[in-house]
């Protein structure tokens, strides 16, 4: 089983998750990279789809991939239902590739946010990202600061797949908030010789968040408020 980045618009990611010959996409932004990818690799087979929530940066390719492989499944929350064709909910369980993804609903960034539990990995959109989180579009302030908790009770190895590259951007904001903690500054340094060979910085994992990301190391919604605001003042 394998793991494959796909890099979308100007800083997403499009996961291709592989095992034996079945691949399963997530989020996919655009459809030209899948396409390609599904050309140059025949031996792979589109199993399914997977939407975490129906922002165009995560669906906008949904629509010509299904048109070149109509019989492919689309996995998603209600407010994807335009593009999916199976509708999930929060602890649900779907089998994909002989393994079992469990549904997670962590809104916030939008109300019907969800995330994909697989192996040991989780797929999380805009849910979580290194050292950050989504904005919260929807103002619901309390379900984001309870997705990002969520999250943190998963196993500390958990692979954290999140859809975009904001880690530098993010890890930079967490050291102005906490410039005492030397796991944002190695994790920094890490992170911009990554960017500097033109490598991924994610997967991240949950004890890394638990370390660095500071709205999970918040003390209580108040300040994970502030931060969030702050953060969204930050460049």
């Amino acid at each position: 089983m394998t793991v494959t980045p796909l890099e979308a618009l100007s800083d997403n990611y499009i996961w291709l998750y592989q095992k034996d010959q079945g691949l399963v996409v997530v989020d996919p932004g655009e459809a030209q990279q899948v396409l390609d990818y599904l050309a140059n690799h025949k031996e792979f087979h589109l199993a399914a789809i997977l939407l975490t929530h129906n922002h165009a940066d995560h669906t906008g390719g949904v629509k010509e991939i299904v048109a070149e492989h109509p019989d492919t499944e689309v996995y998603g929350p209600e407010e994807c239902r335009v593009y999916a064709t199976n509708i999930v909910h929060e602890g649900e369980t779907i089998d994909l590739l002989a393994s079992k993804w469990k549904i997670m609903s962590v809104p916030g960034h939008t109300n019907g946010h969800i995330a994909y539990l697989v192996d040991d990995k989780v797929f999380c959109g805009d849910a979580l990202f290194m050292a950050g989180c989504g904005r919260v579009f929807t103002g619901d302030y309390q379900a984001q600061f309870e997705t990002v908790n969520k999250f943190a009770q998963l196993a500390d190895d958990t692979k954290v797949y999140a859809a975009h590259e904001y880690s530098e951007t993010n890890l930079r904001f967490a050291k102005e908030v906490d410039p005492s903690n030397s796991a944002v500054n190695e994790a920094l340094e890490k992170v911009r010789q990554q960017r500097e060979n033109n490598e991924p910085t994610l997967p991240s994992t949950i004890k890394t968040e638990k370390e660095v990301n500071p709205f999970i190391r918040a003390n209580d919604f108040d300040e994970f408020v502030q931060l969030r605001n702050q953060r969204d003042g930050f460049n």
